[in-house]
């Protein structure tokens, strides 16, 4: 169950929530690939929670072509 961060606020920063999914899980499996992360500390354990957490703190956004 997800309970941080909130899905309000990440669809405040991403309005489409299946663009918000394929962002997270690609950044869940870099993270996982070259242990590479962007914020000092997590709330979450699991690299999927930890990209959420990057897109609520605006450290990972998608680049409109």
């Amino acid at each position: 169950m997800l309970l941080y961060p909130s899905i309000d606020k990440l669809n405040e920063k991403i309005p489409s929530t299946y663009s918000l999914i394929i962002l997270a899980s690609k950044r869940a499996h870099e993270m996982q690939m070259f242990d590479d992360h962007q914020l000092e500390s997590y709330k979450s354990v699991k690299p999927v929670g930890q990209a959420l957490e990057e897109v609520v703190a605006d450290k990972l956004t998608i680049r409109e072509k």
